[in-house]
């Protein structure tokens, strides 16, 4: 798995003009391709009447899903340059749907490629990109007695707490990067007197 990726801070639209031609950038997060073509059927159910709605997704820390449509366009001229432009963004779990009203003057091959191209570059940067890193989810189980002043402590260490249960314990779930377990370890020994539980669980993204 990669360590970090990055992606779109949150969904939103942006639009450009170019020769009389109006082209709106629709991007979002996709955690799966199933997301991003629910996406995709959204945009073009919402802009129905208009000329072409081209667009591309890239799915996967490491960029294992790559796909893009010209929608009509010239080949090559729509979707490849909107995918290119999320690469070399190095943008992940993300997609993006760019819809033109056509203004009634030709751009020609090179013209297309740069409006679109450019279409999701400019809304990359009105919106705004996040990074997600890599942590390892873990379970401290603790009793009540200690439990509130223990998740007081791992906030003002800056220690992400994903979930909290109360049972005959109380469960805290927490994201903590692979090179810190050994150090939260004797961390949370020493700040329960050892009486707080420990497990590892699998690996997930959150935000840096």
């Amino acid at each position: 798995m990669q360590d970090e990726y990055r992606t779109v801070a949150h969904a939103g639209v942006h639009e450009t003009e170019i020769n009389r031609s109006r082209f709106l950038c629709a991007l979002a997060p996709a955690a799966t391709e199933q997301e991003a073509q629910d996406f995709i059927a959204a945009v073009r159910k919402e802009h129905a009447d208009a000329t072409h709605n081209c667009w591309a997704y890239v799915i996967g820390a490491d960029a294992s899903v790559q796909k893009a449509s010209d929608d009509g366009e010239p080949g090559g001229t729509a979707g490849v340059p909107m995918l290119q432009m999320l690469l070399r963004r190095e943008m992940r779990y993300v997609v993006a749907v760019v819809t033109r009203y056509y203004g009634g003057v030709k751009l020609g091959a090179g013209g297309l490629i740069r409006a679109y191209g450019g279409a999701v570059g400019e809304a990359l940067d009105a919106l705004g990109t996040r990074t997600r890193r890599r942590f390892r989810l873990a379970t401290v189980t603790v009793d009540h007695q200690r439990a509130g002043k223990l998740q007081n402590d791992l906030r003002a260490t800056g220690r992400e707490v994903r979930d909290v249960r109360y049972e005959e314990a109380v469960t805290l779930e927490i994201g903590l990067p692979d090179a810190d377990v050994d150090a939260f370890r004797g961390w949370l020994a020493d700040a329960t007197a050892g009486t707080a539980a420990f497990e590892l669980g699998g690996e997930s993204y959150g935000d840096v």
